[in-house]
């Protein structure tokens, strides 16, 4: 599993799941084989110190692969992205970004024979006719935003690769993902960060959502296990090649808030839905993830409760 002749490439390595992969991988694989990049900077010390970091932009090919030969990289984990709440805001923009950048990774790997390619696709590529209780593996899938159609699209791309190449490219449909580590970067799910923010500093929390919005969601301990797991597993094990359906649970604002206020008696969340509310009523309110338990042997590790304890623990020792 750990060769040393693994190198491994991060784009997007400074949002909200690459800051906390990069160190992940680096424990596993070792800080220096492990390369951390973004379009900036990063603000997380801890990213760009502990390891080496490199400025990319996905969507310059050429620079793109200068690093990729430089640093010998047998795999890469393409995080880069524009998600789903500000795609709508510059929806060629997220458009450009998703797809033209997934497709520079899959041509790169094809040319400079990398082993093995990570990409992450989501919930929001089903849409308001998919069937929203245990949404299954194979079912319609009618994404109404930017977001959700680059990651269908790039769901089509990854299979068409792994089929026509033989390229081991490997994905899973993230839930909403929740972490205390990085703020959040402009998904629809994002208020179940952001209110454990405002928990810790004592303030109401305004939500976008209405309080009966049940939307799936994951740790990101458990987001991590199951990138890692995946990754490690066997390529024989790996059946599906488009994206594999992934699931903790499933909840509402009001009952993340009521699981707050088991440590926050006072806590108080106020409801104001926007723009969002559309976006978060289109998806599914269920997953059905058994395939992923099947093949590789998913198993999340994460409650609603066990998460709020969490959250709230390590948000206090960060303030």
């Amino acid at each position: 599993m750990t060769s040393q002749k693994d190198i491994i490439l991060v784009t997007g390595a400074g949002g909200q799941l690459g800051s906390e992969l990069t160190l992940a991988l680096r424990k596993i694989y070792g800080p220096d084989q492990v390369i951390a990049s973004d379009i900036a900077i990063p603000k997380n010390l801890e990213l760009t110190q502990s390891g080496p970091f490199e400025t990319l932009d996905v969507l310059d090919r050429h620079n793109l692969a200068e690093k990729a030969y430089r640093h010998n990289v047998t795999q890469i984990y393409h995080l880069a992205a524009v998600l789903s709440a500000t795609g709508e805001k510059r929806p060629k923009f997220t458009w450009k970004v998703n797809m033209k950048g997934l497709e520079n990774i899959l041509d790169l790997a094809i040319e400079a024979k990398i082993q093995k390619i990570y990409w992450p696709s989501s919930i929001a590529v089903f849409g308001p006719t998919t069937p929203r209780q245990y949404t299954p593996q194979h079912t319609i899938m009618d994404p109404n935003t930017v977001y959700g159609i680059s990651k269908q699209t790039g769901e089509r791309f990854c299979e068409y690769y792994a089929t026509r190449y033989k390229l081991d490219v490997r994905s899973l449909r993230y839930p909403g993902l929740i972490g205390y580590k990085a703020l959040p970067g402009g998904g629809t799910t994002d208020y179940a960060v952001d209110i454990y923010h405002k928990a810790v500093a004592g303030t109401p929390y305004t939500c976008y959502l209405k309080a009966d919005t049940y939307l799936p969601m994951m740790y990101m301990p458990d987001a991590l296990k199951a990138t890692l797991d995946l990754m490690h597993a066997p390529a024989a094990d790996i059946k599906i090649r488009s994206s594999y359906n992934l699931a903790a649970m499933s909840f509402s604002p009001a009952e993340i808030a009521a699981s707050i206020q088991k440590y926050v008696p006072g806590f108080e969340i106020i409801y104001e839905p926007d723009y969002r509310q559309n976006i978060a009523d289109s998806w599914p309110q269920s997953i059905d993830d058994s395939l992923a338990r099947q093949h590789w042997n998913w198993q999340p590790q994460y409650d609603l409760d066990t998460m709020t304890a969490d959250m709230l623990e390590n948000l206090r020792q960060l303030a």
